[in-house]
Order: structure tokens, then sequence, then C-alpha cells
């Protein structure tokens, strides 16, 4: 026969067991869903992140371009988003960017003006990495010039890959009296004016491409009138 002390101390045990064991459940569910909680936060937050900060823009000019007044720059700070910018060129040759204040950049490349500005945010930013990339070259540095005989003598603006076809279809083609095949490019490299004798009437009306020179920025391209 049992004891009703022993069935009383096994009933209690069980009922006390349960009780303990929905006590953990519960806290076990609780955390579960702090930690879920926790992970869409930083899940949202992260994607937040990724949705607003800046990125980088196309460069429209090529490596050696020179930054002239008028242009457009995006200057971006790698893991900085509060720091990048879009920003002109002012009159003054100078620009102003989060920390940095009226840096010169009139006749730099875009890499120098980058490493500038990484001097000047090192002070307040540990080991700062900086692009610079022309958006909008629209200065008169990066302007190419054509005038003479073309139905509509004006300066275009400079794009990294532009040509001589380019150039000459942008203002309406040859006049009715080019002499094209007489035309020149004038080019200034290292202060100094050179020429560079170009037949645009054989590019243009004969299709030779080897008269098709890529053109740089700062270039005039001269077509003369014909000789009767």
């Amino acid at each position: 026969m049992k004891s009703p002390l022993n069935s009383f101390s096994v009933g209690a045990a069980v009922r006390m067991f349960g009780r303990v064991f929905a006590q953990l459940l519960s806290i076990s569910l609780i955390f579960m869903a702090v930690a879920n909680g926790a992970s869409t936060e930083q899940s949202t937050s992260a994607a937040t992140t990724k949705a607003t900060a800046p990125s980088l823009a196309e460069s429209k000019v090529s490596n050696d371009y020179v930054i002239g007044p008028g242009d457009t720059l995006q200057v971006f700070v790698w893991r900085n988003p509060e720091l990048t910018t879009t920003v002109p060129v002012r009159p003054d040759g100078k620009i102003s960017t989060p920390l940095v204040e009226d840096m010169v950049a009139v006749g730099k490349t875009p890499s120098n003006l980058a490493r500038d500005v990484e001097r000047v945010l090192g002070e307040y930013v540990r080991s700062p990495q900086v692009n610079v990339i022309v958006t909008q070259p629209t200065s008169a540095f990066s302007q190419i010039k054509i005038i003479g005989q073309v139905v509509r003598p004006q300066s275009i603006a400079y794009r990294d890959g532009l040509t001589v076809l380019d150039a000459v279809l942008a203002v309406g083609g040859l006049g009715p009296f080019a002499a094209g095949n007489r035309s020149k490019i004038v080019r200034t490299e290292n202060g100094k004016p050179h020429e560079i004798k170009v037949k645009i009437a054989s590019l243009v009306n004969d299709g030779d491409m080897q008269q098709n020179i890529r053109l740089q920025p700062g270039d005039v391209i001269v077509i003369p009138e014909s000789r009767f």
C-alpha cells in the first residue's frame, strides 16, 4: 500500500517542475523576441544607411583633366557620407566642402585635389580616402573651340573621348566655303601652343578615320576659307 506522504510528494514535485519549465520557456521566448527585434532593427538601419549613402558619380573626363572655374565636382569621402558633397568651382578657383574651406581647385587634376583634401581632412578624420570626380566639365579650360568656316562657330564642352568628328558635327558641319583639308588643331602643352594638321574634308566626305583625332581640353579647331 502506497504512503499518502509519498503520493503527495511526487505530485507536488511534478507540478513544481511544470511551473519551472513554463517559466523557463517564457523567459526563452522573451529573449528570442528581443534578439529578433534587435536583428531586424540592425538590418533596417543598414538598409537605410545603404539607401541614403551617396554613391560615387561617373567621371566625365580623363585622369589628367585640369580643373577650371565653373566645373562641377563631387568630393566623395569613403565611409563618411556626411562629408561627401557636390560643389561648383567658384570664379575665384576655389571650392568649400564640409571641414574644408576655400581649397584651391583650379589648375589641379582630380587626383591632385583629392590628395590636398585628404591632408586637410586628416586633422579631423582618421585616414580619410577621397575621390574627386568631375561630373560637369564646363570651364573655359575644358571647352573645345571650333572657329572659321563651319555652320555655327562656337565652344562646346569637353568630354572624355571627344573627337574631331564629334566636334564638327556639333557645330553643324563644314561651311560652303571651307577648306577642310587645310584645317588645324591648336593645342597648348606645357604652356606652349603647337599645331596639328587635320584633313577634316577627307574625314567628313570620304570617311578617312585616320583624321578623326581625339581632342584634349582647351583645343582650338581652325577651319580656314577656300582660296579662289
